[in-house]
Order: C-alpha cells, then structure tokens, then sequence
C-alpha cells in the first residue's frame, strides 16, 4: 500500500517547538484503506507535531460526523464524531511499531507517514452499536420499528402473573419481609 503524501510529515527542516498541521477528511481517504461502512463522512482532523531535539510528540484530535446506516432500523444518519490520540516517536536503531503509544524510527529517517493512526483514530471513535437518534427518543417513524413492535414477545400484565405463581413461593416471600 502506497502511502498519501498529504499524511506525511517531513521533520527535518522543521524548527524545534510546535508544529500544527490540519486535514479535512472525506470518503477518499476511506475508499483508500477499503473502509466502506461510511456513507459520507465531514471531518477536521487537527495534527500538532512539537519537535524536541532527542523525540516528536504528536497530539491528534478529530471532529466532525459520519453518515452511517443504523444497525437496527438501517436508516441512514449523522454520527458525530470526537476523538483524540497521543503519539511519541523516538529514534533507534531500527522500526518498531509495537507500543500503542510510541512508533519508534530509524536514525536516518527525515519524514514520517501519520495515515495510518489518523485512520484508526477516526474507526475506532465509533461506537459499537450505531443507533439512530430517533429510534432512542422515539421519533424515528420507520416500518422496521413497527415490525420489530409488532413481532416482540408481549409482557403479561402483573395481576395474571401474580395469580398463576405456585402457592409454595408465598411463603418463602414471607421470608424477606419478616426481616
């Protein structure tokens, strides 16, 4: 995979302190990586790079939405997204991605590609299940909620329930009352 080259960050000509660098992502960015769960995406993604004479730091934060289907009625709608991630690069003798946290470089490296972290930054700020707003607030009008409604298991009412208990149980409730 070759890498973007508006994701990479040549270092060596920077001075030392703060550096921000910004990218608006769209549905490009994702068609590169194979990632088709978004129908539409707006994002900023926001880059600040402090070079130090011995380590980078670099802070990512994302904002913007996402247009994705809902997992229970698969309408489609805006997710807003927020997020952020630390990453510290040091130099050594040879790549070493393993940490989390610390993407450690060769000494003789002048840039480093950062698609790659913004990419999961922005997959992972998703939450686990997608649901629409409306179907939380109950304003979402859809025939596949009026299906699930229609085919749910329906809940007897307590007088039945409470009638159609076994005698036995009676006096063990008595138990926890006598207290």
């Amino acid at each position: 995979m070759k890498p973007l080259k508006a994701f990479t960050i040549p270092f060596v000509g920077l001075k030392v302190g703060k550096h921000h660098f910004d990218y608006d992502i769209d549905n490009k960015f994702f068609e590169y990586f194979e990632y088709e769960d978004f129908n539409r995406s707006d994002l900023k993604v926001n880059v600040v790079l402090e070079k130090k004479s011995t380590l980078l730091e670099l802070h990512f934060e994302v904002s913007g939405t996402v247009n994705v289907n809902c997992d229970v009625t698969n309408e489609p709608y805006n997710q807003p997204l927020e997020n952020a991630f630390d990453l510290v690069v040091k130099f050594g003798e040879e790549f070493n991605d393993e940490n989390i946290d610390i993407l450690i470089i060769p000494h003789g490296e002048y840039e480093i590609n950062i698609q790659q972290y913004v990419y999961e930054l922005i997959v992972l700020a998703m939450p686990s299940k997608r649901m629409h707003p409306g179907v939380e607030d109950g304003s979402l009008d859809s025939d596949i909620l009026e299906k699930l409604e229609e085919l749910s298991p329906k809940i007897k009412d307590i007088k039945e329930d409470e009638e159609e208990t076994d005698p036995r149980w009676n006096t063990l409730k008595k138990l926890l009352t006598d207290k």
